[in-house]
């Protein structure tokens, strides 16, 4: 049988395997077109385009898309079509013939053919394969009964899906990473998840016994069973799989069994070919099988010994085969491996030999309450191992010194609080941290971007995150390393980054929209659920994301989410205002500026009582009492409350006053009672929590004493009725209101202010007035949701009501009968407004 390039045996058939020829240029066909195989091809477009034609073989039927993404996708935190790597559109405008659904079957290196599936037979002048690796599976009888699956592929993954639609139970075997992140799908998907594992700790490949133990002491308290030095005896089930059996003879139901114990390099085509082939297929320092024509890369080759499952190791092997493609033969050498992994969203990593041992020291920071344990092992003064668990943000930094054997004698005292600490850089200064670490200094585990690579990128035009994604794919897997690399944007292009969707903090790639509809989507219940989920680069956010979370939680499940005061400000925490001297003021709420002989007696009191050294009326027609001492709030706080007084919220982000003017009952031009209508008000919208403060008013006549169009919602009195606008601000950038709408009746106001803060309590981003959020989004669009619709309206008022039903209560009652006393010790700053306006 003679065969021309692209003409097969099956052409008689009349079937279209014909490839068309491509004069001029070797062809080069790839088997395999997972992450190695199309990365290795990516490596060689990038040197020389034009050198080669390109067909990829695929055993699936998709594109290329990152493997390691599977565990979100099963977690149904992504979708497929958010973990392709390449597109149909990236295959076809670099000419590359891609094969799906048609695995290649053999390789004839006699005649440079091989073969697919399908009988189709092509031509090669060079041949890669990247196969990858197959799952390993354990040999125990029922091993192969309906309900028993690997987890390895897409098809694995809608396997899992369709088993999990029906809830039940699931047992994992195989307490490595993929187990984990299988169980911890499952999990998620609402499966009973009983994880067997061989070993007496969890990954321990990957993590030492301590951190091994506070994985498991996590993964249990997230609802799955997890037994360490269990072996598997039996899958049992007839007919289908019903549950395992342990040889101690337990057994666990189950209608669902993953089997993830571990992957072997998938050798058998180089086998069968005739390839050398030891653990794998054998490979030299360019990637080169024992047939100089076929090269191997990836999770199936053997080097020097070696084998390797990271991702890494595989651009170190991709580079060099391309570089030998084209001609310019640098030379693979071997990789020297770090771990960094998020398991089921918990932070994780290693690298190098932590076995220790009696030549070995030990630095270990252990906080158990913050799930934070590190450990780095010293030989001779230089890092030679390192686990970290739960902050693993100086892993690459750790890395780095273990890479280059360097002597850190004289920051050992200070090594394991990680770079910045003991480099000497501000922990406060993050572009101190990333301006000190090494060009080799690996950025992106994902996809084996180092800090060179990054900046080299950016140099070249990639001014903005996007655009460093799309050119090196630093941070476009799994985004834990976006901070860093809007550090090196900002170190190499200071002011010249270009805007994107400006994201809630370095903690998170996700912007404040993002993460709202997040929480309302997957019907997230906490602060670290939200981390976890939504992947956040540190283990417990920071200062600019912790009170976001507790606002967005807050508003999305009234009566449900439990306030987290540590995620407050300290003003708010401590329900008065820190003053420049370490004292407090204090503002009882004075229901539309009313007050009364009993209320001012209680504040005269309170002012002898603990010597306060001055009163002042605020702008929101309130009086601030300040000078009063820490130790004395709680006291002052039931002083005040024994006068009937509550407390003013009169620094928190939250409704602080409701001004008024005296109206038509003492006015000559008062045209509607604007007092009581604005006590009304304020009895409905006190304690409610806002993105920001937010004041209202209410002014009898046009004449507008009350200032009611500078407010966030205003009401003027007129004849006819009350005149309604909204996004008003006195402060430093003055902004007069948008007129809303005209209503008739003291009802109709009441109902159109609690739709309004619904509207603005549900939309708006954390930190963000009325008067920027309407500039945002237009007043038009809150007409549209608050005047033209009115069942839109009804609902929003209805549950800004509903809300308030749980919002409603004094926090000063609560701290002076003892509660959260804790929180009245504490008062480390958790924000930058120590310092803030009253009203």
């Amino acid at each position: 049988m003679e065969f021309q390039d692209g003409i097969d045996s099956a052409q008689a058939s009349g079937e279209d395997f014909f490839v068309p020829v491509d004069e001029g240029r070797e062809h080069l066909v790839v088997i395999g077109n997972g992450m190695a195989g199309c990365r290795a091809v990516e490596e060689l477009l990038a040197r020389d385009a034009g050198r080669y034609r390109v067909t990829i073989f695929g055993a699936e039927p998709h594109v290329n898309y990152n493997r390691i993404m599977l565990s979100p996708v099963l977690a149904g935190e992504k979708t497929f079509d958010e973990i392709v790597i390449n597109t149909r559109e990236w295959y076809d405008s670099n000419g590359i013939d891609l094969v799906t659904s048609d695995p290649i079957t053999a390789i004839d290196r006699a005649s440079g053919t091989v073969t697919a599936r399908s009988g189709r037979v092509v031509h090669y002048d060079r041949l890669l394969i990247a196969t990858g690796s197959d799952p390993f599976i354990i040999p125990v009888p029922g091993k192969d009964l309906p309900g028993v699956i690997s987890f390895r592929d897409m098809q694995d993954v809608d396997a899992m899906l369709a088993a999990a639609a029906g809830g039940g139970d699931a047992v994992v075997i195989g307490g490595g990473l993929l187990g984990l992140e299988a169980a911890h799908g499952l999990t998620l998907r609402g499966m009973k998840v009983t994880v067997i594992h061989l070993m007496p700790t969890l990954m321990e490949r990957q993590l030492d016994e301590a951190a091994g133990w506070l994985l498991k002491t996590a993964l249990e308290a997230r609802g799955q069973t997890v037994l360490t030095g269990a072996d598997t005896a039996e899958i049992y089930g007839k007919g289908k799989v019903e549950g395992v059996r342990l040889k101690d003879g337990r057994t666990i139901p189950a209608s669902l069994v993953v089997m993830a114990v571990g992957i072997r390099p998938s050798a058998g085509l180089a086998r069968d070919a005739g390839l050398a082939v030891g653990r794998g297929i054998q490979v030299d320092d360019h990637m080169v099988t024992s047939d100089p024509r076929v090269l191997a890369v990836g999770e199936c080759v053997e080097h020097d010994g070696n084998v390797y499952g990271l991702v890494a190791p595989l651009w170190d092997m991709c580079r060099s085969l391309a570089d030998g493609l084209t001609d310019r033969h640098t030379g693979y050498r071997g990789s020297v491996t770090s771990t960094k992994l998020k398991v089921a969203g918990l932070d994780v990593f290693s690298a190098g030999d932590f076995s220790g041992g009696s030549e070995c020291e030990d630095i270990v920071l252990r906080d158990a309450a913050r799930g934070v344990y590190k450990r780095v092992v010293l030989k001779d003064n230089r890092v030679v191992g390192a686990v970290l668990y739960g902050d693993t943000a100086d892993g690459a930094w750790y890395f780095d010194l273990l890479r280059k054997g360097e002597d850190v004698s004289d920051i050992r005292d200070r090594l394991i609080f990680g770079q910045a600490y003991a480099l000497g850089a501000s922990a406060a200064d993050p572009l101190a941290a990333v301006a000190v670490m090494a060009d080799d200094a690996e950025i992106c585990g994902c996809n084996g971007v180092t800090k060179g690579q990054v900046v080299g990128c950016i140099t070249a035009g990639a001014c903005s995150l996007d655009a460093v994604r799309a050119t090196c794919k630093a941070s476009a897997s799994c985004g834990s390393c976006t901070g860093l690399v809007e550090n090196l944007l900002a170190l190499t292009l200071g002011g010249e980054v270009e805007a994107g969707p400006k994201t809630m903090c370095k903690c998170t790639s996700f912007t404040h929209d993002d993460v709202r509809r997040e929480i309302v989507a997957q019907g997230m219940r906490s602060i670290p659920e939200v981390m976890h989920k939504l992947h956040w680069s540190t283990p417990d956010g920071c200062s600019s994301c912790r009170p976001a979370l507790n606002y967005y939680l807050l508003c999305a499940l009234p009566g449900e989410y439990v306030d987290d005061q540590q995620s407050r400000f300290v003003n708010e925490r401590m329900h008065a205002n820190i003053q420049k001297d370490g004292t407090y003021s204090v503002v009882p709420r004075m229901w539309g500026g009313l007050t009364n002989p009993r209320e001012l007696r209680a504040i005269a009191d309170v002012v002898e009582k603990y010597d306060a050294p001055m009163v002042k009326v605020t702008g929101g027609q309130r009086l601030d009492i300040f000078g009063i001492k820490k130790e004395d709030l709680p006291a002052v706080w039931a002083d005040l409350n024994a006068a009937g007084m509550v407390s003013g919220h009169a620094y928190g982000k939250s409704l602080r006053t409701v001004k008024t003017c005296v109206g038509s009952e003492w006015c000559r031009f008062g045209t509607q009672d604007s007092t009581g209508l604005g006590v009304q008000i304020e009895r409905m919208t006190w304690g409610s929590w806002m993105p920001h403060k937010f004041k209202i008013a209410a002014s009898g006549c046009p004449r507008n004493c009350a200032e009611a169009t500078i407010k966030d919602f205003g009401v003027v009195c007129v004849d006819s009725g009350y005149e309604l606008s909204v996004g008003g601000n006195g402060g430093i950038k003055v902004r007069a209101t948008d007129f809303l709408c005209k209503v008739a009746t003291e009802q109709e106001v009441l109902d159109y202010c609690a739709a309004f803060t619904q509207l603005y309590r549900e939309e708006a981003r954390y930190l963000e007035r009325t008067a920027p959020w309407i500039e945002r989004i237009g007043v038009e669009y809150v007409k549209q949701r608050i005047v033209e619709d009115d069942v839109g309206r009804e609902a929003l008022r209805a549950r800004f009501l509903y809300s308030q039903s749980f919002s409603q209560e004094d926090p000063w009652a609560e701290r002076a009968a003892g509660r959260h006393a804790d929180l009245h010790q504490h008062l480390e700053p958790l924000a930058p407004e120590t310092l803030a306006a009253a009203e």
